[in-house]
């Protein structure tokens, strides 16, 4: 069904207002009491919780960062059946984020181009919104909070904006995410060098206070600069990496040239991350004790991914570009996909 709206309707609206119809539908889903129906409908047939970053995930699958970047429908991306939604990117101060277009379908590769660059009300207003979701008795996905710099804001100064978001936001996050790896924000990608990452780290560390904190990197690095980000947060005790955000190259693509050209600028995401976010979970995996939480996510579309990067070493798994194509239920395939294949494995 889903299928021919995507194919018929969806495909041919301009991919920003799709997403935003998408968006609230999925915002109302509490707002109309159908949160219980719906949870009923997506719940997993056996328990696949983890316990990670001292939390309780009821399902190792979450939303990416990027959809909800408010924090204003994490209820019902929780009805739906998401173990866990991180919000934003939040930045200190509002912005707009960057012209549009900014958002584009490469309908061949399942995959999209965005430049949306951190569109979002910034960490004040965040943050009143998430003190009322986390007062409220019904139940909720775990919250992380994904905050970046401010795009007015100069390089050298990105230390203070940041600290002020994690002032802001990191009481009402269940855990907190560092992205210096967005493409559209210009030079963040550069506070991924060691030199400037690790001031930033620990500045953003030292406001969090408990919150677990950790750090959102780019599929675009070296395997030498992923294994020296991987050290750096266990030497700074930091609880956890994220990898990978979206990517700057266009090789290996299915969409014509032109399609793909007409686009212009912006970080990838979909099925084309699959080989290198499995290779980077690798890398880092490689290097940092089991304890420490590793959140895979590029190019994730069905339980057999999720499931593969849980046996790479992946703590937690996040989607969210298939979500575009798959519609509303894909988070509860993934689900019913992972007890089947739990099943499977226990009756062997």
């Amino acid at each position: 069904m889903y299928d021919l709206l995507f194919r018929h309707v969806l495909s041919k609206m301009d991919p920003e207002r799709a997403h935003h119809l998408a968006f609230d539908v999925i915002r109302a889903i509490p707002f109309l009491k159908l949160d219980g129906v719906v949870s009923r409908f997506t719940k997993s047939p056996v328990d696949l919780s983890v316990h990670t970053l001292g939390l309780h995930f009821p399902t190792p699958f979450g939303l990416a960062a990027g959809f909800d970047k408010d924090g204003k429908a994490i209820r019902g991306f929780g009805a739906l059946g998401f173990g866990h939604v991180e919000v934003g990117t939040i930045t200190a101060r509002p912005q707009p984020g960057n012209p549009r277009p900014r958002l584009f379908r490469l309908i061949p590769d399942r995959a999209v181009i965005n430049r949306m660059g951190f569109n979002n009300a910034g960490a004040a207003s965040a943050s009143l919104r998430l003190a009322r979701v986390r007062s409220l008795t019904h139940p909720r996905p775990v919250i992380g909070v994904n905050i970046g710099k401010s795009r007015v804001v100069e390089v050298d100064d990105a230390i203070d904006d940041y600290r002020q978001s994690a002032r802001a936001l990191a009481p009402m996050a269940d855990y907190l995410v560092v992205n210096v790896s967005s493409p559209n924000t210009p030079g963040l990608r550069g506070l991924q060098e060691l030199e400037k990452l690790s001031p930033l780290l620990s500045a953003v560390k030292a406001e969090a206070g408990a919150t677990p904190l950790l750090v959102k990197i780019a599929p675009d690095l070296s395997d030498e600069e992923v294994l020296a980000i991987s050290r750096l947060a266990v030497s700074l005790g930091l609880d956890g990496i994220i990898a990978t955000n979206t990517t700057i190259s266009r090789e290996g693509l299915k969409t014509e040239a032109a399609v793909v050209e007409a686009a212009g600028a912006g970080g990838l995401s979909g099925t084309p991350l699959v080989a290198r976010s499995l290779e980077v979970l690798k890398l880092i995996r490689s290097v940092v004790p089991e304890s420490l939480c590793v959140i895979s996510v590029g190019g994730v579309d069905s339980a057999y991914d999720v499931d593969q990067r849980l046996a790479a070493g992946a703590t937690l798994v996040q989607g969210y570009t298939a979500f575009l194509y798959r519609g509303p239920f894909w988070v509860r395939s993934i689900n019913i996909g992972l007890a089947r294949l739990r099943r499977t494995r226990q009756g062997e």
